[in-house]
């Protein structure tokens, strides 16, 4: 990854060449460039700002050295309309303001995804607002904020995103499973962490749980759930609303088993939400790629399918944005599949909430629940959290598979 950072300020990032973002730009994963707006202006003074039109206090930024900066550090010629370019491969445009959007892990994800970002620091009271409307015309421009206060400079957010993105790219974190585990993370469904442990198992008085030592990994997932959503619930009540069941009414959530009538948006929603597994396993071998809308209707006769709906009404049924199978297995198993959701609704905790519908779905003769995922990319963690344990691993198309298992009992304990 390719980052750019402009500020009146540079020696401010000087951070950036310590810890694991040090490292990562010592092993190239990296390219980052710090420079000095000032080398774009052409007076004496090396002047970046000017009064405000329309009066008020304060000074603004002006466009012409942002243009330049921009002109220089920008490939010339990417159009961010166009559809047959690689949503990566065009430059980002950051801009660092307390009026941006508010900076999330989602949007975090989303920008280690990214080939190269430029992060304009703004100073006074902000950027002229033509530098914004004129980089749209050829990269994507987010405005962004860290917070509902206010800086001296947009140094000190420039340094925060950084760090929170390019701790997500490949080789930089030793194990990159830790990262599905952490607070706001996707796979945690957005709960903050649950509390964590080390030795001595007793400290001042204070002893570790008893669970974390009793080797039951489908019951430890289940206390450090409730740990987590315990947790969430008494600092960040905010963010109940995306991961619990949302209220009744035209725009809540329903689960429900689906109907041949939901085969066509069962279909869409699989390979839509299956791409990002076939790039991580690097493989278009999946079955949810190739399955048939007919196929979809002929499993309703065999199996249970949960849809995960929103919107709807007396008069719409709501579009279909989750979906997930269960089948009883000759062994008397019941094999879980198709756990999907899609994009635009992933990270807000639906996953889990299907899982834990279709684990329910379960026949009263079942003992063990099994699924089979990919080896890369976050899936494997998620099934782990959720209690799953690795059983084996099996090449397949040129990638690996993991088969997992759980034990039935634990479902809800």
């Amino acid at each position: 990854m390719k980052i750019d950072v402009v500020s009146i300020f540079p020696e401010y990032l000087q951070p950036l060449n310590l810890s694991l973002v040090g490292k990562a730009i010592e092993n190239g994963i990296v390219d980052l460039g710090v420079h000095d707006l000032r080398q774009w202006t052409h007076d004496r003074h090396r002047t970046v700002d000017d009064t405000p039109y329309g009066g008020g206090a304060g000074m603004v930024m002006k466009p012409e050295p942002w243009g330049e900066a921009l002109d220089d550090l920008a490939p010339v010629g990417a159009d961010p309309d166009d559809s047959t370019a690689a949503s990566g491969s065009r430059p980002r445009l950051l801009i660092m303001t307390p009026a941006g959007r508010p900076f999330t892990q989602r949007i975090a994800d989303e920008l280690a995804d990214a080939d190269h970002l430029i992060v304009a620091c703004g100073r006074y009271e902000g950027i002229d607002a033509r530098v914004a409307e004129d980089a749209a015309t050829r990269m994507q421009v987010d405005e962004i904020s860290i917070g509902d206060y206010v800086l001296n400079g947009g140094e000190a957010a420039a340094l925060v995103i950084i760090e929170a993105v390019v701790r997500l790219l490949p080789g930089v974190i030793g194990n990159p499973e830790s990262l599905a585990e952490e607070s706001h993370a996707a796979g945690q469904d957005g709960l903050l962490e649950y509390p964590l442990y080390t030795k001595p198992q007793s400290w001042r008085g204070l002893d570790v749980p008893d669970i974390l030592f009793s080797g039951h990994h489908a019951k430890i997932a289940g206390w450090r759930r409730e740990q987590a959503e315990a947790l969430t619930r008494r600092r960040r009540p905010d963010l109940l609303p995306e991961i619990s069941d949302p209220p009744s009414g035209p725009g809540a959530l329903h689960i429900e088993r689906a109907s041949a009538e939901d085969a066509g948006e069962i279909v869409t929603v699989q390979r839509a939400a299956f791409v990002s597994e076939a790039l991580a396993n690097k493989t278009l071998a999946l079955p949810a790629f190739t399955q048939t809308v007919d196929e979809v209707r002929t499993s309703l006769a065999d199996a249970v399918v949960l849809v995960a709906r929103q919107g709807s009404s007396a008069v719409h049924r709501g579009r279909v944005i989750g979906s997930v199978l269960g089948r009883l297995t000759d062994d008397d198993a019941w094999y879980i599949g198709r756990l999907v959701v899609a994009p635009d609704r992933q990270g807000e905790g639906i996953g889990g909430r299907l899982l834990r519908a279709i684990e329910e779905a379960a026949p009263a003769e079942c003992r063990t629940i099994r699924l089979v995922t990919g080896s890369e990319g976050p899936n494997s963690s998620f099934y782990s959290r959720h209690g799953y344990r690795v059983i084996s691993h099996e090449p397949h198309d040129g990638s690996e598979i993991v088969n997992m298992e759980k034990a039935l009992d634990s479902v809800g304990s």
